[in-house]
C-alpha cells in the first residue's frame, strides 16, 4: 500500500533526504530509504559532515590510512568516498529516471563562499574526482557565487544551487543557470548531461521573520496572524517565477537542444517551531517539477501522517499581500532574507571549522590508540 510519500511522486514531486552518513551507506539504512519511502536522492552540507563523522567510529579505518595527512585533506577523503559510494547506490535511480533523480550533493569549502574562481575551481575538481554522472555539486547562492554557479553549468557540469532564501537572488540563480547553458550549447556541449537545482532554505525563513514580529509592539496582538506565513509564501512566489522563467522562446530554444529546466528544491523544511504541524513544510509546498529534501524525522512524519496534495500553486494573490502586510508591521523581507544568506555562510563556515577540530582530535587520539 503506498504511503503520503510514495503518492508526491503523482504529483511530480521528488522525495530526497537531508542527511548522508557513511553507517546509513553501509548498513543499509539508505537503501531501505529508497525501497520502502520513495527517497530518490540526497543532499549533504557541512553541517550534515560533521555530525556523520564525529559518531560512531565508521570513519575510523580510514582515518588510520590517511595517518600524516592534515584535517582538510582527510575529510575531502572521507566525503569523497561517501558521496561516490551514495551515488553508486542511487545510480539505478538515475538510470530509470534518465536523469531526472538519483542525485547526491556535496558541497564546495563554504568558507570560499566569496570567491568566484576559487568557487568554480573547487566545483571543476570535485566533479573530477567523484567522477558520476549523478553528482551535484553545491555552490552558495552568494553575489560571488552567481558567476562561478554560470561558469560551472557552462562546463557542462551540474550544480545545486544553495543557501537561497530571497525572490531577488533566486531570479539570478536562474538567469545564471539559463546563461550557462546557452554557453554550453553555444559551444558546442551537450545540455542534456547537465542537471541542476535552486535551493530555497524554508522554514529558517519563518524563523526569522517570527522573531522580528515578537519584537514589534503591538498590544493587540494584531500580527500574530502573520506569524508562519513568510516561508511558504516565499517558496510559493518562487515557483511561480519558475514556471515564467522557463517557459517562452528563449527557454524553449535551449529545450529544444535538449536543456532541462532547473528544478526549484525545498530545503531546511523540518519545523522549528513546535507549534507548527511537523509535516508543515511539506504539505503546503507540493508542486509538480520540485524536489524537497527531509531530514530523517521529517520523512518519518510524513509517512506517518503527510496529505499530499497540489498546493503549491493556490492562493498566490495572499502570498503576494503578505509582503505589503510584513513591511506594514514593520519587518523588511529584504533585511530578513539578507540576514538569513549572511548568517547561513557563516554557519556552515562554523561548521567546517568544527569538523577540522573533531578531525583533527580523532586523529590524534586514533594516532595515540595506535602506538599505545
Amino acid at each position: 500500500m503506498e504511503g503520503p510519500l510514495q503518492r508526491l511522486s503523482a504529483y511530480r514531486q521528488s522525495v530526497w533526504i537531508d542527511s548522508l552518513s557513511r553507517a546509513s551507506i553501509r548498513g543499509g539504512h539508505l537503501q531501505g530509504l529508497i525501497d520502502d519511502y520513495a527517497v530518490v536522492g540526497a543532499t549533504s552540507n557541512p553541517t550534515i559532515f560533521q555530525a556523520a563523522m564525529s559518531e560512531g567510529d565508521a570513519y575510523d579505518e580510514q582515518l588510520r590510512e590517511l595517518a600524516g595527512r592534515d584535517a582538510s585533506d582527510a575529510f575531502w577523503a572521507l566525503a569523497v568516498r561517501d558521496i561516490k559510494d551514495a551515488c553508486d547506490l542511487f545510480r539505478g535511480v538515475f538510470d530509470a529516471t534518465e536523469g531526472r533523480d538519483g542525485y547526491v550533493s556535496l558541497e564546495v569549502d563554504p568558507t570560499l563562499a566569496y570567491e568566484t574562481l576559487q568557487t568554480f575551481r573547487e566545483a571543476i575538481d570535485l566533479h573530477e574526482t567523484v567522477d558520476r554522472p549523478n553528482l551535484l555539486v553545491k555552490i552558495p547562492a552568494t553575489k560571488p557565487g552567481l558567476a562561478a554557479i554560470e561558469d560551472v553549468i557552462a562546463q557542462g557540469r551540474s550544480i545545486n544551487v544553495t543557501l537561497i532564501f530571497s525572490l531577488r537572488r533566486y531570479a539570478e540563480v536562474a538567469e545564471s543557470y539559463i546563461r550557462g547553458i546557452e554557453r554550453l550549447i553555444a559551444g558546442g556541449g551537450d545540455p542534456r548531461k547537465v542537471a541542476s537545482v535552486a535551493s530555497f532554505f524554508v522554514s529558517r525563513i519563518d524563523t526569522e521573520a517570527d522573531r522580528r514580529l515578537d519584537e514589534v509592539s503591538d498590544p493587540a496582538h494584531r500580527y500574530n496572524e502573520l506569524k508562519g506565513r513568510l516561508a511558504i509564501a516565499n517558496a510559493k512566489l518562487a515557483y511561480e517565477h519558475y514556471k515564467q522563467t522557463f517557459a517562452g522562446p528563449r527557454w524553449e530554444f535551449l529545450a529544444d537542444k535538449g536543456a532541462t529546466p532547473q528544478r526549484v528544491l525545498w530545503a531546511s523544511t523540518s519545523t522549528k517551531n513546535p507549534a507548527y504541524p511537523d509535516t508543515l513544510y511539506v504539505d503546503e509546498l507540493i508542486g509538480p517539477d520540485t524536489v524537497n529534501t527531509m531530514p530523517q524525522q521529517t520523512i518519518d512524519a510524513y509517512q506517518d501522517h503527510g496529505d499530499p496534495e497540489p498546493r503549491l500553486a493556490r492562493d498566490l494573490d495572499e502570498a503576494h499581500a503578505l509582503f505589503d502586510e510584513l513591511a506594514a508591521a514593520g519587518v523588511s523581507y529584504e533585511d530578513v532574507t539578507d540576514t538569513l544568506e549572511r548568517e547561513g555562510v557563516e554557519k556552515f563556515s562554523d561548521s567546517f571549522t568544527q569538523l577540522l577540530d573533531g578531525l583533527r582530535a580523532k586523529q590524534s587520539s586514533l594516532t595515540l590508540t595506535s602506538t599505545g
